[in-house]
């Protein structure tokens, strides 16, 4: 390992919109040996119910990236001046198979997390959650969620398959890879095809908290219990883009109108800190519908808030 941890590339060093496309400008590595957390790309959208695109995420996210500094200003995090982190690119999934990719990324994960490094992921649609979610069970047993998303993906089914980005936690509760009793789904909304469509996950012990029952809201006071609910179970941190309203993140494969704000999906993010994450994404970005580029801003802000939650992070 360096003797000092890797620091993004400073815009004074090279112009933002010069130099390798990494996340945040951070060195590439072949091996999260060494590495305290990691950044990994899983380009996958064959699990896209309708716009797909999200294949394209990581890619767009990791450009839009070249914004962000090393400090975060409002929270005082400090989290290059004491972990070791790095980009470790894509996980090279098969774009023709949908069940061929799934224990291809569960692999990857399982060896990034044989070196103790946390990994947050630049998704690619929600079916990436399930194979991931097998990796950090198989290594920490069954977690406790944080889901943020529109919609709550338990569905049984989508046109016959089991495994679609509307189906990833139905699965992780059947396969107990969850801690049913500390899972929250927040940001839920939209329509339904029956009245009882969030039945189910709450019938499996998790907190659903709907998008219109805070609206107007700070989430601080949430994120208080969520901590005290959580405590230290190991944590996955789950963020679907379109848990924000479309007037910020429109480009997206199912937006929903109603959202949350941005404000308060930093306040959720930032609220993680305290829990023991041991890893997380950011999925559903969509660059063929953000032509300004702005949802794939947000979502590289999201993961850098996210890398600021984790365990181990100073503050100035």
């Amino acid at each position: 390992m360096p003797t000092s941890p890797n620091q993004p590339l400073s815009g004074n060093a090279m112009p933002r919109f010069g130099g390798i496309a990494s996340m945040m400008r951070l060195p590439v590595a072949t091996s999260a040996q060494g590495l305290n957390a990691a950044f990994i790309g899983v380009p996958l959208d064959t699990g896209t119910s309708h716009r797909p695109g999200a294949r394209f995420g990581p890619r767009q996210i990791r450009a839009e990236s070249c914004l962000l500094r090393p400090y975060n200003m409002a929270t005082g995090a400090a989290p290059f001046d004491a972990l070791q982190v790095a980009d470790l690119g894509d996980v090279p999934i098969n774009t023709y198979s949908l069940q061929k990719s799934l224990p291809i990324i569960t692999d990857f994960y399982a060896e990034v997390l044989k070196h103790g490094c946390i990994p947050l992921t630049l998704g690619g649609d929600h079916t990436i959650a399930l194979p991931i979610l097998r990796a950090i069970a198989a290594k920490h047993g069954p977690v406790a969620l944080v889901h943020v998303d529109a919609h709550a993906d338990i569905n049984d089914d989508m046109f016959g398959e089991r495994i679609a980005h509307g189906t990833p936690f139905r699965r992780a509760v059947e396969e107990g890879l969850l801690a049913c009793d500390k899972v929250y789904q927040i940001g839920l909304r939209g329509t339904g095809y029956a009245a009882d469509d969030f039945d189910w996950p709450r019938s499996q012990g998790f907190t659903v908290v709907p998008a219109h029952e805070v609206w107007y809201q700070s989430l601080a006071p949430l994120m208080a219990q969520v901590r005290q609910r959580i405590g230290s179970t190991p944590c996955y941190l789950s963020f679907d883009i379109d848990g924000i309203d479309p007037a910020y993140a429109g480009g997206t494969g199912t937006p929903e109108v109603g959202g949350l704000t941005v404000p308060q999906a930093l306040e959720i993010v930032r609220g993680c800190r305290g829990l023991n994450l041991v890893g997380a994404d950011l999925v559903e970005v969509s660059p063929p519908y953000d032509p300004s580029g702005n949802t794939a801003l947000l979502g590289a802000n999201l993961l850098y808030e996210m890398l600021c939650a984790l365990p181990g992070v100073p503050l100035r």
